[in-house]
Formats: structure tokens, sequence, C-alpha cells
């Protein structure tokens, strides 16, 4: 059994550029777990970003300060703001004050005479419409400066570096072709090297080769060393100082064997300046490649944020607007025509259209929409026009939490990933212990020239063993996962959950939202003697229009189907699992299931022999009281939610053994369970009864996930091994979650599912290839295969090798983009011929 997750008091998103092996990882980790009041980090490779939580207040300069200090750098952005309203130093300072309170912002220098603020901030965290907000809110009117040009994105900061990479490794590419032509090429082709010998000379070629190669280290290698040698000094060596030292050795050497041969013993003067700049050509390729698969990995995040329209026609005066989304706020009214965008979440406040949630839940048909009902932003708009009223904007809006949990998982590291950590922490320092040794031995045991030899072995232990490939197994996989499973309508709200979702083989579904569909509508309503159906009717809606139930929702609409308008209720009260109570027009109402009416005193056996009929037709009997005298029977009908009994059935194929948790009456939850072909049902249950079930489950069978949308359920979420939120159900339940299913149907848990173990195999492979290439190749790097065959590894294969491996990764990991959830690749298997074989790769199934 598994006790509760604690939540972090605060935390932070830092991007950090600089890092390019697991070493880096670790260095970041270890300088910032040493501030202050950090209670932990999370550095992820391939996102370069840092996941700070903290004890206390967030102290972000100290957080930079242990990142700088370690030697790479917090990406941080510039705004300058125009500050109207200032006419005092304390004005100024009450200005800095609250550009300094938004969580974010790292910095603010505001100057009185000119009226300009310049703050800087962590761009992940914050925007300069919220800045300006915060200061405008302290009765500073404050907009950002148009001279300003806006901070670049993600994408776009991902676009520059591999345009940036492509640069370099052509210019690389281009100084290195006539050094490696000119050395193997004389090896290689007799003819070749008479024709160097004769027109141009040994000693000219060297020279000719030494020119082009300093050329490479000193403009396009010149990475390697400005990061991997400051690293060496300080003790901490990784990725780019194996690259530095081996292609510095070789240049060096080689620079020796040119200029003064007399220091080599017979023989030994030999050069290599075509291993030193094929070494930095090809690692630059390799890194070119991975930066391309970068931007492929990440591009659910783009597509996402391009779904966001650019501006809102708010309703001015009665006219629509044109108006920048930053300048929208709640309360404001917004057209929608056809054929557009919904800029923002919110409520329509006239007409009717129906919507394309694809985006959001994944289902193609659109959906009815007229007066009351809730609309997201960047959903389309098909078929009529509507206005709406505004009820979230700027990071409270659907689509900006949906990226945030998109971008928070995609950052976050696995508990795997500790084995890959502990490795590689020591991996660097072994490496070059093991390429010393491997010196030694090939100098004092090799053939003549043996100083030649010694070098070769050490250059090439150095640069095979780049610890890239360890760095990027686990979170290329995360990046590729999270971003396909928001493209399933799967949001993993907390990384480590990809990997948890994948472990429990028992889940505890709640009913009503989950394997219904949460809209339920009224289906009977017998009042009792003494009470007339209009009088109880009006009485019983006006008292569960307070209530955010599902079955609130349906009684309220059979009223008003019935021409009843709801009344004004006092001292309303809702008890989970049980029922609500109010006072209208003076008569205290109650409505809920029998055991409220058993609380309550109020006696129902005149109405139990039809509640029972209902229950059996899977209608869920609800009981009305006025006054402490039993008033109305109803029942409240709620239709399987599409696809349910096929992912029940797809879930128990998996090995999955499946329990239905609800609140509803015994008969009712049985028929629920029959229809889709569940096992075990617990009925009746409290909150606290589903967090009972849940321990018991995990006492029983290990690890459990609990499937629930309601407030009843936040309980039980949060203390299953995993807690799966339905997306349309109650904000307290989406917070109290790991995993959040965005479409509200039971069909994504399943995708959830097989996605969570298609990542877990995926990580697998990758950490099992990275460790094997080292583990095989590192003994024929240092020459172990000489003795028995005469072979030796060249460092410029010793290159290509590495570079391999971190592109294997990475590319491997991009197979998770192909994952076809089980129910749909089924329907696409029953639907095609059977000679087109598989919908996916088979690892990624």
């Amino acid at each position: 059994m598994s006790a509760p997750r604690e939540e972090p008091t605060a935390a932070v998103s830092l991007p950090v550029k600089g890092m390019h092996c697991a070493s880096c990882v670790g260095r970041v980790e270890k300088a910032v777990a040493a501030v202050p009041g950090v209670a932990g980090v999370s550095v992820n490779l391939a996102t370069e970003r840092a996941s700070v939580t903290f004890e206390g207040p967030v102290d972000l300069e100290a957080v930079i300060g242990a990142i700088d200090r370690a030697g790479f750098a917090a990406v941080l952005a510039s705004a300058q703001f125009e500050i109207r309203g200032m006419t005092d130093g304390a004005c100024v300072d009450k200005v800095c004050n609250a550009f300094e309170h938004v969580a974010g912002v790292v910095d603010a220098d505001v100057e009185l005479a000119s009226g300009v603020g310049v703050v800087r901030y962590v761009a992940l965290m914050t925007t300069p419409a919220e800045i300006a907000r915060a200061a405008t809110q302290a009765g500073f009117p404050t907009r950002e400066a148009g001279t300003q040009a806006p901070a670049p994105t993600q994408v776009e900061e991902r676009g520059e570096k591999e345009r940036a990479l492509k640069r370099a490794t052509t210019l690389a590419a281009v100084l290195t072709l006539p050094v490696f032509l000119l050395e193997m090429g004389s090896h290689l082709v007799p003819a070749f090297h008479h024709f160097v010998m004769t027109t141009i000379g040994t000693r000219n070629a060297q020279i000719f080769a030494f020119v082009l190669t300093a050329a490479i280290l000193v403009g396009p290698g010149r990475r390697f060393f400005t990061t991997g040698i400051p690293a060496l000094l300080r003790g901490a060596p990784e990725m780019n100082s194996l690259v530095a030292l081996g292609a510095g050795a070789a240049f060096l050497y080689s620079t020796l064997a040119t200029f003064a041969p007399g220091l080599f013993p017979a023989g030994a003067a030999q050069v290599y300046f075509e291993s030193a700049a094929v070494i930095v050509t090809l690692i630059l390729v390799g890194r070119t490649l991975e930066a391309r698969a970068k931007g492929r990995a990440g591009a659910a995040i783009e597509r996402l944020m391009g779904m966001q329209a650019k501006s809102a026609f708010v309703l001015r005066a009665g006219a629509p607007v044109a108006t920048p989304l930053d300048e929208v706020k709640v309360g404001d009214v917004a057209l929608v025509r056809p054929g557009e965008k919904i800029p923002l979440d919110g409520v329509v406040s006239e007409g009717t259209s129906y919507v394309d949630e694809s985006m959001l839940t994944g289902e193609a048909r659109p959906v009815r929409k007229s007066v009351g009902d809730e609309v997201v932003g960047a959903t389309l708009n098909t078929t009529g026009s509507f206005s709406f009223r505004v009820t979230r904007v700027g990071a409270q809006t659907t689509l900006a939490r949906i990226v945030r949990m998109v971008e928070d998982a995609q950052a976050a590291k696995l508990p795997i990933q500790a084995l890959a950590d502990r490795i590689t922490a020591r991996f660097v320092p072994a490496v070059m212990a093991l390429a010393a040794l491997a010196f030694l031995a090939w100098l004092a045991f090799g053939p003549a020239p043996a100083l030649s030899h010694a070098l070769v072995a050490m250059v090439a232990v150095l640069i095979i063993a780049c610890p890239c490939a360890m760095g990027l197994a686990t979170p290329m996989s995360i990046l590729v996962a999270a971003g396909r499973g928001a493209e399933l309508g799967v949001l993993f709200r907390k990384g480590d959950a990809l990997q948890r979702l994948s472990e429990p083989r028992t889940a505890a579904l709640d009913k009503t939202g989950t394997i219904t569909r949460g809209a339920p509508s009224l289906t009977d309503f017998i009042a009792a003697p003494g009470f007339s159906r209009e009088e109880a009717m009006l009485l019983v809606a006006s008292v569960e229009a307070r209530s955010e139930h599902p079955a609130a929702a349906a009684i309220l609409a059979g009223a008003r189907e019935n021409g009843l308008a709801p009344q004004p209720v006092e001292a309303f009260s809702a008890t989970p699992g049980f029922g609500v109570e109010g006072r209208v027009a003076g008569r205290r109402v109650a409505v809920g299931s029998d055991r409220f009416m058993e609380k309550l005193g109020v006696d129902v056996s005149a109405l139990e022999a039809q509640a029972a009929r209902f229950a059996e037709a899977a209608k869920s009997p609800l009981y009305a009281a006025v006054d402490g005298a039993a008033a109305a029977l109803l029942s409240v009908a709620d239709p399987l939610a599409e696809g349910a009994a096929e992912a029940v059935e797809t879930l128990r194929a998996q090995g999955m053994k499946l329990v239905m948790v609800t609140g509803d009456g015994r008969a009712t939850a049985a028929a629920i369970a029959r229809a889709v072909g569940l096992d075990k049902v617990v009925a009746q249950a409290l909150p606290q009864d589903k967090v009972a079930e849940v321990r018991r489950l995990q006492s029983e069978n290990g690890r459990v996930v609990f499937v629930g949308d309601g407030v009843n359920d936040a309980p039980a979420l949060a203390a299953a091994d995993v807690g799966v939120a339905v997306g349309k159900g109650a904000d307290v339940a989406i917070e109290a979650a790991d995993v959040v299913l965005v479409g509200g149907d039971l069909r994504s848990f399943v995708a959830a599912v097989g996605l969570s173990r298609a990542t877990m195999r995926n990580i697998k492979e990758n950490l099992f290839w990275a460790f094997a290439y080292n583990v095989v190749l590192i003994p024929v790097a240092a020459g172990a295969l000489y003795p028995l065959f005469g072979v030796t590894l060249s460092p410029m294969l010793a290159a290509g090798a590495m570079a391999c491996s971190s592109l294997f990764v990475v590319f491997n990991a991009l197979r998770l983009k192909a994952y076809v959830p089980p129910l749909s690749r089924t329907a696409a298997q029953a639907a095609a011929p059977a000679s087109e074989g598989e919908t996916l790769p088979r690892a990624a199934e």
C-alpha cells in the first residue's frame, strides 16, 4: 500500500543551455540541489529544462547563479515597458515590487525620468502581458514598449540552434574533405600517393592538412574546447571534454610530428590531422541530426500553440472590434462567425452553432452549442454564429493549461532514469582513466611505433565513449510520448506518471462520467401524495440548480422543459455521496439517495418498490423531501459512454483487473456493470469508501490506478498510485490526478495505458543499446581485439560510431510518434485487407 503523494510547495521550470550529455545533467542537478530552499531538481537533456521545487519562497536568482557557476546558463527573456503615473521614488518602488511579485520575474529596473522599465524573466513561467498587467493593477498603467522584439519561442530557439549547427557542420565538412582525401587517398590508392609525393610533397601536404584542421578546430569545433576544457579544469568533465581531449591530442601530436619530428622516436612521427578533423565533423553531423529530430519530437507543442486564434472580435457598444488576445478581459463578450476559431474559453450568451472540438477530444463530430454551454478556445466554429462571455484568459485557458501539462511532462525525469544517472555520474572520469590505461598499455607492450599506436587507442577510447546516448535514452522517449499523448487526448500532468501508469494491473473505475456519459437525463418524476408534480419539480430543480453534479444538470434541464424556472435558494449545502439540501421560499428541501433520506429521518417506504424497478432498468433513483416529508421519487438515466464496453474488453484482454466503484445504488450499478462486462462492483461508495477500496485493492493486488471525474473522486485519485481524471470532469478532480483524459472517453484510458507501456519498452530498448554500445566498443577501441585478430579501431570510425549510437536512440524514440492505441489499431485492421500487415512498428505497440 502506497502513501498519498505530497505535492511540492512551489515549482519552477528553467530553460538551460550548454548541456550536451548526461554528465552535464548531473552537474546542473548537483549545483541547483545545493541552493538553500531547493527541495528537488530534475533536469531533462532532451528539452533542456531544469524543473526545480522549493520548500519555501522561490529564489530564482540563487538558482540561476548556481547554474552559471556550474558552467551553464539559464535562458532568460527581457522585455521593456512604458509606465505612466509615476511621480517619485516611492512610485518606482511600487512598480518594481509589482514586477518582481510576478512568478518568473528575476529582476526589474525602472527609471522615473523616462518612465521605462526593463524586466528579465523566465519565458516558460510568464509573459510580458502578465508582467504589464501586474503593474497596471498596482495603479500604474503599463504596456510593453513597441520597439522591443518579442522573446523568441522555444520552437524558434530550437530552429535557430539547428540552423547554426547546420552552418557549422557544412563548414567543417568542406574543410575536412581535402584533409580526408589527402590522407586516406594516399593510403588506399598508390597512384594518388605517388601524385602527392611528386607534386605537393609530404611536408607541404602535412602543412596544408595542419592549416585546414586548425581552421576546423578554431571555427566549427571551437564549441567543444570552450565548453569542455573549462569543465575539465573544474574537475567535472563531460562529453565536450572527451571530444576536446581526443581531437586536441590528435591535433597536437600531429602538429609536433609535422614541425618538430625530431622529438619522436624513429617511426613515431605520424600525423593524424584527418582524425581530428573527421572527429569534429562527424560529431557535428550527429548533433545536427539530433537537433532536427528533437524539433520533430517537440512538434506537438508547436501544433498546439498554432491552434490559438490571434485576436477576438469583442463587442464594444454592440459592434465587434478586433482585439488582441492579451487585451481581452474576463467578462468581455466576443462574437464568433462561421469558420472562425473560438479565441478564448467562455460561455455562450447568444446564438446556436456546432463546434468542432476534435483538437480537444479527438472526436471529429461537431458538438451543438447553445446559450449556457461552455466553449473552449482554439476549437473551430463550423456553421452558425454566436456570442460568448469570456471566462478564462491568458495562462488560465484550457489550451494554455494543456500546453503547460505537456511541457511539464516532457521536462520530467522518470524513476527508471536513476540507473543511468548513477552510472553516468562516474562514467566520464572512468573513461578518461581507461583511455590513460590504454595509452600506457600500448606504450609499454605495443608494436613499433608504440607511441603512435598508444595515441590512436587513447583517442579512440575518448571519442567512442561519449555518454550522449545514455543521456538521451530516457528524455527523448518522454518528449515524444508526451507529445503523442496530447495528440491522442491524453495529458500526463506529472511526467513520472508515464512510467507509473505502465505498472498497475488493477484499475478502479468511477461510473458517472467515466463508464457512462456523465450527461444524464431526467426520465421519471413521481410526486408523493400531498404534492403536485409541478410544485415538487420546482422545489427540487431550485435546489439542484446550485449543485455541480451531472444529475443536477439533468434535473434542471427537465424542469426547464416543463416551463419551470428555478427559485432563489438559501442555506444551500451539499453532502458528497448523499445529496443536497436548501431552503426555497421558506421550505426545507432535500434531494438525494435513500441513505440520505434515512440520515434525515425521512420515511420513503411508500416509494421504495418503484425505486427498485428504476434501478433494475439501470436508472438512478433519487428521493426528494420537503419539510421532512417524502415529496417525490425521480430517476435519472445516464447512458453508457461511447466505446466504454470496447474499452473494458480491451483492458481485460491486456491483463487489467477492473472494478467499478460508484456512489450509485447497487441495482443500478450492477445493471451498468453487466452492460459493459465488469465482474466486480462496489456500490453506494462515499468518498472515504472509494479511498478505502483503493487501499484494499493496493494491499491485495499491488499498484492501483483510479479513473474518475467528480469532486467526490478527488480523494481516491490522490490515494491511488496513478490517478486518471476524465477531462470534462470537475477541476478539483483534474488537479488531484496524474493523468488527464481530455476527451472524457474511457477509450482514451486504453490509449494512455498502451502509450505508457510502449514508452517504457522504448526506454528500455534505448538504455540497453546505449549501455551495450559502450560495454562492447570501449574494449575494442582500447585494442582488445588486436592480440587475436590484429584489429584496432580508427578514431574516425569511433567518432562515427559514437554519433550513430546517439542517433539510434533519437530515432528509436521517434517511433513512438507512430503509436496507435489498441482500439484504433483493431478498427483499422478490421477495415483493411489482411495483406496490409500491422498498423505501426512492433516496438511501439
